[in-house]
Parts: C-alpha cells; sequence; structure tokens
C-alpha cells in the first residue's frame, strides 16, 4: 500500500497539469494544513526552459542530487560574497567626499520608497490571505530588490567601457560601495524580521535580538578580527612571488566561521562572509594573491551551481494574465525610474553635467548577481512566492542588460582627433629629430629580443630615441583582473608611470635598459579586453606623437639564442609558443587603425638569453640584418629603417633588391576582391589606384639616397630570380641574417602580386614577411614586417589574382 501511494505522489507531481494547486495533489489526501509548502514541495515547481522536460529533469538533475547540488552552491555563494567583501574598498567611499555620498544617498532612498509602494500592490494582486507574510519583512524585501546595485557587475561594466577611472567611473564605484554596504544592512533587517521562514510569525524581541546580535557581530569583526587581519596579511605577504599557505587556510577558515556565526545569529551565512571580506587589507599583495588563488575555483566551479540552482527554481510560467505582466512592467518602470531619476536629481544638485549625471543614473541601475541572491533568500525565508519570484529575477535580468548599451549611447569619453602622424621616411635628417617609438609586449618572454631590437635602431651619435614601453595586459572577468585595472589605469587611460619607475617585473629589463644606455624609457600599463586592446594601444601612439609602432607577433619561437651559436639548427627543431588568436585580432586591429608606421617583430631567438643584460658595446645588438626590398611605401619604410640601423657601428646591413624582368614590365595585374567566403585567408592592398610609372620613379629616387647616403657602410645587392618564393626561402634558410627586414606590401609590385593567389597563412604579415613567418619553412632568422600608416580614407581589402593584362584597366579593381 505504502508503494501504490509512493507511485502515486510521483505521478501527481511530474504529470500535474498547469494551474492546478500542487499543494493539493502532492500527497494522497488532502492537506488540513493552511502554512506555506515545505522545502521540497517548492522543488516541484518546474524550471521555465529545458527544466520543463520531466525526463531530462530527472535524468540531470534526479531528486537524490538536489540537497548535495544546494549544499555545494551555498558553499560557493559564501566564498562569492567574501571576494565582493575583499573587492570592495570602504576607504574609497570616505575618498570620494560628499558628492558621491550624497548621490549614493539619492540613489538607494528613491527607489526604496517606490519599492514600498509597488509592494503594496504586489501583496494585495498577487497573494493570497493564506500566503501573505507580515508587512514589514515584504516591504523590506521589495525594496532592498529595486533599489540595490551590483558592485560586482557594474565593476566589470565599467571596466568594459574603459570607464573605471574615469570620474563617472570612480563616483560610480563609490556611489555602489556605499549602496552595497547599506543594502546588505536592510537585507539583514529584512532576514532578522522574517525570522527563521517557518511560516509562523516571529517576535519582535527575537527580532530585535537577531539586529542587536548582528550589529555585536559586525563590531567585534571591524574593531578585533581587523587588526588581527592585517598582521596575516603583513606575516602572508608574498616572499619570491609565494604566498605562504598556513595564511591561506587561516584566512579561508575565518570565512567559514564568520558565516557560521552569523547563520547562529539568525541572518544569514553570506553576511558573515560580507563582512569578513571586509576586514581583508586592500593596500597590499596579499589580498590580490589570495583572489588570484580562489577566484576560479569559486567563479569557475561553486557560482555556476548557483546560477543553476537559481534557475531550478525559476519558472516564468507563473506570470500568468494581465495582472501578472502589469506587475512586471510595474516593477521594471519602478525599478529603472527610481534609480536613474534619483541619481540624476541628485548629481545636478551637485552640479554635474546633465550627460555624467544621465550616465551614472544608468550605471546606479545595474543589478545581476547580488540581485539573484537577494531573491533567493526572500524566497527561502517564504517571503516572495513563486510568481513575484520570476517577475523580479525578470526585473534584473533586464536592467542589466540595458545597462551597458544605455551608457554607451550617453556617455563615451573622446578618444582623440585620430590625425595621422609622420613615418620614418618624412623626415629630412634622421639626426636631427627625436625618434619615438612605442613598444608593446604580452610578457617577459618578448623583453630580451624588444631590447636587442631598439639597441639596434638607436644611433651612436647624440640621443634622439625616446621609447614608450607598453605592458599589453588582457581584461576578464576575474576579480584580480577589475583590481589591476583600478592600480593600472588613469582617468580611463592607460596609466603611463611618472620618472620611469614602475613596479612590473615585465619591464624590469627595460629598466636597466634605460641606466645603462642613452635612451629615455617611459613604461606604461594598459589593461583592456582584447577586442578594444588597439584603441589603447593607438590612442597611446597618438598621444605621445611616436612615429612608430613595434608589436609582438603571436607566436615565439622558444630557441637558443646565446651569443656565438648563430642560430645553428633552430629552426628545424622548435616549435612556436602561441599566445593566443585574441592577441593575432589585436595585432591586425592595430595595422588597420594605426595613427603611424607599424613593425610587427616574429621573434626566432633575437637578443641575449638574459634581458636584463644591454651594454653600450654593442653585445646585445643584432649584428646582421637584412632588408629585402621590392618597392613600394611599405617597403621604402622599410629601407628608411634599415638606415637607421646602419648608423650603429656594430651593425652591419644589407640591402638585397629584387629586380622585375623584362618579360614582366609589359603586363599588369588584375587584382580584384576576394570571395566574402574565406577572404580572411588573402592578402590584401590598399584600395587606391596607383600609378606605377610614379611608384618606380620614388622607389629610385629612395635607393639613390639611400646608396649615396650609406655606400660606405651599407652592402648592396640586386637580384632577378625566376622563381621569387624560391628565392625568399633560400634567404631566410641561410644564416646570414639574425634579422631580416621587410614591407608588408600593400601596394605591391607586378612580381609581388602575383602570388596573391596564395592562401596566405598568416595575411596580416603580407606576402612576402608571410612566407618567411612560416613555421613550416625552416626559417632561421627573426623578421621584422613594417607598415607604413594608412593615408586617410584608404581602406583595406582582401583582393586575389585573376589574369595578368598588357595594359592597365582601372574598373574598381586594384592595379599594379
Amino acid at each position: 500500500m505504502a508503494r501504490r501511494q509512493s507511485l502515486e505522489l510521483r505521478l501527481s507531481v511530474t504529470h500535474r497539469p498547469n494551474g492546478v494547486n500542487r499543494r493539493r495533489q502532492s500527497l494522497p489526501r488532502p492537506p488540513l494544513q493552511t502554512s506555506p509548502p515545505t522545502e521540497s514541495h517548492r522543488r516541484d515547481s518546474r524550471p521555465s526552459a529545458l527544466g520543463r522536460n520531466t525526463a531530462y529533469m530527472h535524468r540531470i538533475f534526479p531528486t537524490w542530487s538536489m540537497p548535495i547540488l544546494e549544499s555545494v552552491a551555498s558553499i560557493g555563494l559564501l566564498f562569492f560574497l567574501f571576494l565582493v567583501g575583499l573587492e570592495l574598498d570602504l576607504s574609497s567611499i570616505r575618498r570620494s567626499g560628499k558628492r558621491a555620498f550624497g548621490i549614493a544617498a539619492a540613489g538607494i532612498t528613491l527607489p526604496f520608497l517606490a519599492g514600498v509602494g509597488v509592494a503594496f500592490v504586489i501583496r494585495n494582486t498577487l497573494y493570497t490571505a493564506a500566503d501573505r507574510t507580515g508587512y514589514a519583512e515584504f516591504l523590506v524585501f521589495i525594496g532592498v530588490a529595486l533599489s540595490i546595485t551590483a558592485f560586482p557587475v557594474l565593476a566589470r561594466i565599467l571596466a568594459e567601457l574603459k570607464l573605471l577611472t574615469t570620474w563617472v567611473g570612480e563616483t560610480a564605484m563609490a556611489a555602489a560601495a556605499f549602496n552595497d554596504v547599506a543594502a546588505w544592512i536592510m537585507l539583514a533587517l529584512a532576514v532578522a524580521l522574517a525570522g527563521s521562514g517557518g511560516g509562523g510569525k516571529t517576535s519582535p524581541l527575537v527580532s530585535l535580538w537577531v539586529l542587536l546580535s548582528g550589529v555585536v557581530f559586525v563590531v567585534f569583526t571591524l574593531v578585533v578580527i581587523r587588526p588581527g587581519m592585517k598582521w596575516v596579511a603583513k606575516r602572508g605577504s608574498p616572499e619570491n612571488d609565494v604566498v605562504r599557505e598556513s595564511y591561506v587556510c587561516l584566512t579561508l577558515s575565518g570565512v567559514m566561521v564568520s558565516g557560521f556565526a552569523t547563520d547562529l545569529i539568525g541572518i544569514h551565512s553570506i553576511f558573515g562572509a560580507f563582512v569578513f571580506g571586509l576586514t581583508i587589507p586592500k593596500d597590499g599583495e596579499f589580498g590580490h594573491r589570495l583572489i588570484e588563488r580562489i577566484e576560479d575555483f569559486v567563479s569557475g566551479l561553486l557560482l555556476p551551481l548557483y546560477f543553476a540552482t537559481s534557475g531550478l527554481k525559476t519558472d516564468v510560467a507563473k506570470i500568468r494574465g494581465a495582472e501578472s505582466w502589469g506587475m512586471l512592467g510595474l516593477v521594471v518602470v519602478s525599478a529603472c525610474a527610481g534609480k536613474i531619476v534619483g541619481t540624476f536629481a541628485a548629481a545636478v544638485m551637485v552640479k554635474v553635467p546633465a550627460r555624467e549625471a544621465l550616465a551614472l543614473g544608468c550605471l546606479m541601475n545595474t543589478k545581476g548577481l547580488v540581485e539573484l541572491i537577494v531573491l533567493n533568500i526572500g524566497k527561502e525565508k517564504k517571503v516572495l512566492n513563486d510568481e513575484t519570484f520570476a517577475i523580479l529575477v525578470l526585473m534584473a535580468l533586464f536592467t542589466t542588460f540595458i545597462t551597458t548599451p544605455t551608457v554607451m549611447a550617453i556617455y563615451k569619453p573622446a578618444r582623440g582627433t585620430n590625425h595621422k602622424l609622420k613615418d620614418l621616411s618624412s623626415s629630412e635628417d634622421s639626426t636631427k629629430e627625436e625618434l619615438r617609438i612605442l613598444v608593446c609586449l604580452h610578457g617577459r618572454a618578448n623583453v630580451s629580443s624588444l631590447i636587442s631590437l631598439i639597441e639596434s635602431i638607436q644611433t651612436t651619435k647624440i640621443l634622439r630615441l625616446k621609447l614608450f614601453v607598453m605592458h599589453l595586459m588582457e581584461l576578464t572577468e576575474r576579480t584580480s583582473s577589475i583590481i589591476m585595472v583600478q592600480r593600472a589605469r588613469k582617468d580611463g587611460l592607460p596609466f603611463v608611470h611618472r620618472h620611469g619607475e614602475c613596479h612590473s617585473s615585465v619591464v624590469g629589463g627595460f629598466q636597466a635598459y634605460r641606466q645603462l644606455g642613452r635612451v629615455a624609457v617611459r613604461p606604461i600599463t594598459a589593461v583592456s579586453s582584447l577586442h578594444t586592446m588597439h584603441e589603447d594601444i593607438c590612442h597611446m601612439a597618438e598621444t605621445k606623437r611616436v612615429t612608430m609602432i613595434i608589436l609582438p607577433f603571436h607566436k615565439r619561437w622558444n630557441v637558443d639564442h646565446g651569443r656565438g651559436h648563430h642560430h645553428q639548427d633552430r629552426g628545424d627543431a622548435n616549435v612556436p609558443e602561441n599566445v593566443g588568436h585574441g592577441w593575432r585580432l589585436v595585432n591586425q586591429r592595430v595595422l588597420k587603425n594605426a595613427p603611424c608606421s607599424v613593425a610587427v617583430l616574429v621573434d626566432r631567438g633575437l637578443g641575449s638569453l638574459d634581458p636584463q643584460i644591454s651594454s653600450l658595446d654593442g653585445s646585445n645588438v643584432v649584428e646582421r640584418v637584412g632588408v629585402i626590398f621590392f618597392g613600394g611605401p611599405d617597403d621604402r619604410e622599410a629601407l628608411e629603417l634599415g638606415g637607421r640601423m646602419a648608423e650603429h657601428q656594430a651593425v652591419k646591413v644589407t640591402v638585397v633588391r629584387f629586380l622585375v624582368r623584362e618579360t614582366l614590365r609589359s603586363n599588369a595585374v588584375t587584382l580584384r576582391p576576394a570571395s566574402s567566403k574565406g577572404k580572411e585567408k588573402y592578402y590584401t592592398c590598399l584600395t587606391t589606384n596607383v600609378d606605377p610609372k610614379k611608384e618606380k620613379e620614388l622607389d629610385e629616387g629612395v635607393l639613390k639616397d639611400f646608396k649615396s647616403k650609406w655606400k660606405e657602410t651599407v652592402e648592396y645587392k640586386e637580384k632577378e630570380p625566376n622563381n621569387i618564393i624560391q628565392e625568399i626561402l633560400s634567404i631566410g634558410q641561410s644564416q646570414d641574417f639574425d634579422l631580416i627586414v621587410v614591407g608588408r606590401g600593400r601596394v605591391p609590385s607586378a612580381k609581388v602580386a602575383t602570388l596573391a593567389e596564395r592562401q596566405a597563412e598568416h595575411p596580416e604579415l603580407g606576402r612576402i614577411g608571410d612566407v618567411l613567418a612560416s613555421s613550416i619553412n625552416h626559417i632561421i632568422p627573426s623578421i621584422l614586417v613594417v607598415q607604413q600608416h594608412n593615408k586617410p580614407q584608404v581602406e583595406e581589402i582582401a583582393v586575389s589574382k585573376i589574369v595578368k593584362e598588357s595594359s592597365l584597366t582601372i574598373n574598381g579593381d586594384a592595379n599594379v
């Protein structure tokens, strides 16, 4: 009989038609109680999407797994709130002044009052007499849900928009920090009023006792525990980039104990973890290293489980009828209008420009994960029913999704005038003008080769070289990445370290190079997402008026580049390290948008073993440089750079010019745009009509001036090959050069244009650069691909070779 009743129970739960009261079908006989459903009954609420498939739910989330899933999710939530407290710097609230405090106060008060009004309407519309909880806790929960600002989500939106360290971003962060603290205090009040969530009335004395106990806990933590954590952070500070494990374990144990204490008091365990996170010092390395240790495990594994449990509790189908959808619209309008209008009004009153005030209001309207935490606690305490919970979840998702596009439409700082700078070949006398170069690097592996290249460009005459070294750091969703942005950016722009001082180990080699050499070095740190990294690079190049940007290629060969080996056998035995396709796209965007000339260094062991070693006698210089010249603006820029290197007494430069055979002079190669499918595998050309005679005159003039100036120090060769690929490979596979400099060739000669039909491995390097940078051609020297800056209103298109013609035809195609 018991077995039959169990089967009857399971069938009634899984095959229940919509709209039927589940409390009447969850047992074989109608229950007599009128209290809210128990936790096991609430789990019968089916999710909104895949979870509506009963077979899928029972297979992926069987009944026995739900307590385990919720327990692990609770632990993840506990440590996430610890990270939020660790990320939150209370001193920023004090530093922000009265202006940010007033903006935050108005941004909380108006939506909270609106939430109180909405709560009365929802309570009378969506709740039955049996489901209604006390007025006080319901009003506070709804008010908190509408007035809260998600500090972690806001920080990531500001970092993505490059507004984190602007005035708008700093004000928004300070206001959100104050909002966070106020929201958690009000949430603790609401939980205390709600009691255990058993459905019975809680005595006012019990609620008062819970509140007083919570206040005592906070005071004890900030007065007693905080000094102790300062001592732990000082003793556990990293030595040789290693944090002592014992202090990490002690801190994580403190999180669990604090959560247990507040849960025992009757508030919620996450409140204790949040307060304990506030006690960790923010000005040292201990907190930063602690975040790096645990954030991947918490954010990557535990927190998604919390999202899963939240999704299992959300049933959008509960929103039925005009009344429910009307409540959704009322909640969304009240939340957005209250937060935006309140913040805007307060900001305008303290003389903030209207556009910035409106942007602040939109930013403060961010909800996100913190909102879900509040709503789940409300549902756990039986303050929110399924329908109200679903309405508030949709409100949180909507307000978060519209934040980024709205702020981008309202407020985006100007990024400069985008005017073009001069290139190397535009200088009349290279010895009289200061050469300003922006060098970008990903990490320590790039330091040695870039120092060697710069030392080769540096003239041995009077100091005329100023070097800006930009360390490129990827912005991720990690908390440590957000903290890194706050440290490494200023006024929304890459941070330029004054007086050449920088604590980054990556640019340490350049600091030593600055002290030993005659080069002025200015370190720069840029933290951005990869799809906007090129904006920082181009903006810094324009701001500092640099002549050339040097980028590291996304592939690098690990080779033995000790002195005296002359690169023997190193092309065959090494597989390149690939830093990722995202960095390759960064290079491509810089090549397309740079306001000056750009050079991409394909490193095959250029420089010494120790990046800290660089002397003035040329021991770290590139001794043998080859310049390959076909013609065109990019090749002329490469030749000019070769002339700069020829000024160095320790550098031997050889120029190899490839001539066009007489049989090809009368023919033109017509290049047409490649098909949209697979066009990223073809080389690009500038969309401009080229006069071959004028280009030939420019090439001859540059070569004549070059030979007359450097005829005693530069070796000059001319070749007229039958097979251009084989000739290029023979140069690259020989041991004659340490570095080969080539132009990107976007205005190719007729001979080079015939290579357009080849599918490229790295089309951003041009035809010749791609052949020399190939991983399968066993090239020995490093390659430097040079591009002269783009002319205004001239774009690049992917092209493929069609046919040779006896005369030039200009019909929208690119002709050479």
